[in-house]
């Protein structure tokens, strides 16, 4: 029997600490799970090679708890160790066995899986246990040895009875983490961490049926019988070729990681790279909507099949943490600051390369059925919008794909739109006009005026469009996007003809001075002849200050300083109307006041911007009106 003073040093000791400084102490599971795995590969890779001359079986790592013993048992077929190996291994802190075998083989070993990253995770068992055991034989013909350790540096080591290849680590449960032995907590967390490992994982047993024969007579019992649970999948489809994968295995790995999610992806994009970095995975792209406020963190990112973390923010590009899948890869550095993450080559290089995947993967999803294409346009638009704002790259290829839909459900590209409207959208300068609405509803009477003078109007209604038309306009000089309520079209669209006023000049005047006195400051009054028949009154604002403001509410506010805008619109009074000839002529200026505010509120009614005490105000007015 051998005991002894594990080797702690000052030089191991800070990435000791530095790895575990943890807060969450479940990951204990999946560290040994991980060692386990790692036991595993390493046998097989050695046997692959002829270096282990053993049968490789049908390994699988087994997790016991015990309640009344309060104990948990962490069981693998692995290579195993030796005294020796467990004194080397175990006994000096800090000395990573995972790294020295990788080091070692690296030619051979480069595709065998191991789990690297988890070398020293055999010291998170102290994290849940007041003492652990270890009880192992190697696959060399040595005796078995059994190591205990109570969490101080003090161990024993000692011969051990095990006859069978690979190693058991016990772990005697500390009076504050009991909860670590309710088997729903323990199946909770293989669950979570260890779906996906690649050495099937066994937890208990469950019952299987057997199904009826179908001569069976009416009494049959169907016979049951008790199975390993397997609870993990060690070939999930990330690890597969695309070409082995049908649409129904993706969906169906969709339903594996989301059991919850009712609604199927629209459509996934298969990631799989060797070079110049290791990179595989599966993006889907759920139907999103307009809501910016989408729940993120539901891409899962593993290192060799072993889950890390649901934040893969400085990973995957911002814009696309609104998708869902998994991401996989070894050469993602864990143990570095965000900031770090994000000036980190590898990782930028991964970035680049899924924003890369993910543009091509949409272009050809349009080019082979831009019909279908069109359909889900409304259900993905967010996610792209927002990377061509955030994403140059993106951008540069979203020309190939994005959609611009009209309020009639025709749907251009960018350079289709151009052309469309290059003979009858034109401002005085020559640029071309896209008319847009933000809300079809809320803006019908402004849709019906611009369609009825042969006007295409687009409906663009994302919360971040202000920002986007604003980089669209930068790159695309020749275009100027114009909301369809803003000011008012037949003065920034070119028209040959304009209509004559019926009102001579001085009516005019005397019109627009009668019109201030009774108009809020933030109106500003401007006459127009229009078709008799177009309405009276209508309020648009000034389309440069609202969009200011938009971008402003939508997180612009610090960008251009404008967090306060004052509000501010356009009064148009069509000189052509009726009610205008009226109020011209109403020598009662008790009577004047009276239409000019009927008739504003109606205008402002129309746009929305009739509430509160004015919203009472105007009812009251109109049912003594109507009595």
């Amino acid at each position: 029997m051998t005991t002894g003073k594990i080797n702690v040093s000052v030089e191991n000791i800070f990435p000791l600490i530095k790895k575990f400084l943890y807060s969450d102490h479940e990951i204990f599971l999946r560290e040994l799970v991980s060692n386990g795995t790692d036991a595993t590969l390493k046998l097989k890779h050695l046997i692959s090679i002829g270096e282990a001359k053993v049968e490789y079986g049908n390994p699988v790592i087994e997790i016991k708890v015990d309640k009344e013993g309060k104990k948990i048992h962490i069981i693998d077929q692995g290579l195993g160790m030796t005294a020796d190996e467990v004194e080397k291994y175990i006994n000096q802190v800090a000395f990573s066995g995972a790294e020295e075998f990788l080091d070692k083989y690296k030619d051979s070993a480069k595709d065998s899986g191991i789990i690297g990253h988890f070398g020293l995770g055999f010291y998170s068992a102290f994290m849940v246990a007041e003492k652990v055991e270890i009880i192992t034989k190697s696959y060399k013909d040595e005796p078995a040895a059994h190591w205990t350790c109570d969490g101080s540096p003090e161990f024993t080591l000692e011969p051990a009875d095990k006859t069978s290849r690979g190693t058991e680590i016990i772990l005697h449960v500390a009076e504050d983490s009991l909860e670590f032995l309710d088997d729903s907590k323990i199946g909770g967390l293989l669950n979570k961490y260890n779906k996906f490992m690649p050495i099937p994982i066994k937890f208990g047993t469950k019952t299987e049926t057997l199904p009826k024969p179908e001569d069976a007579p009416e009494d049959y019992v169907n016979e049951t019988f008790e199975v390993d649970n397997i609870i993990n999948n060690p070939n999930p489809a990330w690890t597969k070729q695309p070409t082995e994968l049908s649409d129904e295995d993706y969906k169906n790995f969709y339903r594996e990681l989301y059991p919850m999610q009712f609604e199927e992806p629209l459509f996934n994009i298969h990631l799989n790279v060797d070079y110049p970095f290791n990179l595989t995975g599966i993006l889907y792209f759920p139907k999103l909507g307009t809501d910016m406020q989408i729940q993120k963190d539901k891409i899962q990112l593993y290192q060799n099949q072993v889950y890390v973390t649901d934040n893969v923010e400085g990973i995957v590009p911002e814009f696309l943490t609104m998708l869902k899948g998994v991401i996989d890869s070894p050469d993602i550095p864990l143990n570095v600051s965000r900031s770090g993450l994000q000036a980190d080559g590898a990782v930028k290089k991964i970035s680049n390369y899924i924003t890369r995947k993910v543009a091509d993967k949409l272009k050809a999803l349009f080019n082979e059925n831009r019909a279908d294409f069109e359909q889900k346009w409304n259900d993905i638009k967010i996610v792209l919008e927002y990377g061509m704002l955030s994403e140059d790259k993106f951008y540069e290829k979203a020309g190939a794909f994005v959609l611009y839909p009209t309020v009639d459900d025709t749907y251009f590209t960018l350079e289709e739109l151009k052309e469309k409207l290059k003979d009858n959208q034109t401002d005085k300068d020559g640029k071309l006009v896209v008319l847009y609405a933000g809300n079809k509803e809320a803006q019908h009477s402004y849709i019906e005026t611009a369609k009825a003078k042969g006007y295409e109007v687009l409906l663009l209604d994302s919360p971040i469009i202000s920002h986007l038309i604003q980089k669209i306009e930068g790159d695309n000089s020749g275009l100027t996007f114009v909301r369809v309520d803003s000011d008012h079209i037949d003065n920034i669209i070119k028209k040959e003809e304009n209509t004559i006023s019926k009102l001579s000049d001085e009516e005019k005047e005397t019109l627009k001075t009668s019109l201030e006195s009774y108009i809020p400051k933030a109106y500003s009054v401007q006459l127009e002849a229009m078709d008799s028949q177009a309405a009276p009154f209508i309020i648009t604002q000034p389309e440069f200050m609202r969009r200011m403001k938009e971008m402003s509410q939508s997180g612009g506010g610090g960008m251009f300083g404008m967090g306060n805008m004052p509000e501010m619109y356009n009064l148009i009074v069509n000189t052509n109307s009726d009610l205008a000839t009226s109020i011209l002529n109403t020598e009662d200026k008790t009577h004047q006041e009276h239409l000019v505010k009927q008739a504003l509120d109606l205008a402002k009614l129309s746009q929305n911007l009739l509430k509160g005490e004015a919203l009472t105000a105007f009812v009251k007015r109109s049912f003594e009106m109507i009595k």
